[in-house]
Order: C-alpha cells, then structure tokens, then sequence
C-alpha cells in the first residue's frame, strides 16, 4: 500500500545505517590492536581531547556541584533534612552527572571537531591519497582517536569528579553555613567504590561513542563543504543521543535491583 511505503523506506535505511556503522566500528576495533600502531598520533589525540578539554570539563563539573548543593538545600530545607546534601551531592557527581556532563561537552568540542577535519580529508582526496601510499586509514585516523577516547574521558570523568565536590563543598561551607570538617566526613563516610566506578565506565562508554561518531560521520562526508557541515552536526547529535541511552543501560548494568 502506499502509505505504507514511506515506513518501510524509513526502516530500510535505519537497518542500511546501522549495519554500516556495526561494519565500521568492527573494522576501527581490529585495527586498534593490530600492529603497526602510532603512538605520537594516539599522545597527540590524548592531548586534544583530554589536556585541551579540561577547562571546559572543569568550569562545567564546578558550577554543577555549586548549583546542586543550593538545589538541594532548597528542597531539603523542608523536610530538615540538610545533613544529606554532602551525601546528595558526592553520589549525583559521581554516578550521573559528571559522566553525562562530560561526555556531553566533550562531544560538542571534540567530536565536532573529529567530524570536520575527516570530513575536510575525505573531500578533498586526502584519505585517498593515503591509501595511495599505502598507509590504511582506519589505522593512521581513525585508531588513534578511538584509543585516546576510550583511555582520556575516564581521566576527565575522575577529575570532574573532584571539581564538581569541592564546588559543592566550596557553597555548602561559605554560603550554606555548614562544618567543613562534617561536611568532608559525611562524604567519605557515604560515597562507595561503586559510585566511582560505574561513572569512569560510563566515561570510557562515551568516549569511544564520542570518537566512533566523529570519525564515522566524517569519514563517511559527501558533497564538499556542505556535506562536511551535514556530518559535523550529525556527529554531535548522534554522540549526544547515544550518551543518553547507553547512560541508562549502564546505570541499569550497575544499579538494578
């Protein structure tokens, strides 16, 4: 029926799509462990990606912590329940927000940017000429930034971690009246090694779904300089939207009842 044509061309392509991107993300894997490797590429790309980011990643976790001590304090103010903001606070960082915050910010910056230098390469024959010399791109651009993704989100993730506590800290203590000391205490005293952890997997999660996005949607850019904006912004939303889901698969892996 002809209504019903437009439905199935919409999930044709969605399976066309997917098993393109399933194909690409087992070709960039075997070649992130299969000689030959490059690693002033892979220190150049942790450079980018983690040392270049941190300002960002940092000014976000410090003004989320700050924000969430006064919300908190807010609502549990009620309930004389202000004693559990450290406890709110150290657990909201470290589980959700410093992940998805990080992994969000990073997609903006870096694969943004991933999506439009290969976009740019591909246009204008530059992997092609690669291939002409006989270097493999997936191994020259595409591993490098996979493995600097996956290895330097869980180092931003982890230092996110203590900017976004020490923002609460620094609101709680100077403006919220609180004891420095109790307010430290509690949050040792209730944070667990499984909060930690289930954020820095959730961090390399993100990282390499940042990395993969970019380097698929730009290796894979048509039509000049029109087609590489197409695949910065596909880059970003798709990275976006994938955090999102595997953030609640995850939180499910680790916290499900």
């Amino acid at each position: 029926m002809p209504i019903l044509q437009p439905i199935g061309r919409t999930f044709l392509s969605f399976l066309e799509a997917t098993g393109r991107l399933t194909l690409f993300t087992v070709i960039a894997l075997s070649h992130c462990v299969r000689p030959p490797f490059y690693p002033r590429l892979v220190v150049r790309q942790m450079i980018e990606i983690g040392y270049y980011s941190l300002p960002v990643v940092g000014l976000t976790a410090i003004f989320t912590g700050m924000v969430l001590a006064l919300q908190s304090y807010t609502g549990f103010e009620r309930f004389s329940a202000e004693s559990a903001i450290p406890n709110v606070v150290v657990v909201s960082i470290t589980r959700e927000l410093g992940p998805v915050l990080a992994g969000l910010m990073v997609a903006g910056r870096v694969g943004a940017s991933m999506a439009a230098e290969i976009g740019t390469m591909r246009v204008t024959e530059q992997i092609d000429a690669l291939d002409t010399l006989a270097t493999n791109p997936f191994k020259y651009l595409i591993a490098p930034r996979l493995i600097a993704g996956l290895t330097m989100l869980p180092i931003l993730v982890l230092i996110a971690d203590i900017i976004g506590v020490f923002g609460g800290y620094l609101v709680s203590t100077q403006k919220l009246d609180f004891n420095p000391a109790t307010y430290l205490k509690n949050t040792r005293d209730f944070v667990e090694v499984q909060d930690v952890v289930s954020g820095l997997v959730k961090a390399a999660v993100f990282g390499f779904l940042v990395t993969l996005m970019g380097c698929y949607h730009g290796y894979n850019s048509r039509g000049g300089a029109q087609g590489v904006g197409t695949a910065t912004t596909n880059a970003v939303v798709s990275a976006s939207i994938l955090i999102l889901c595997f953030n609640y698969f995850i939180t499910e892996l680790f916290f499900a009842r």
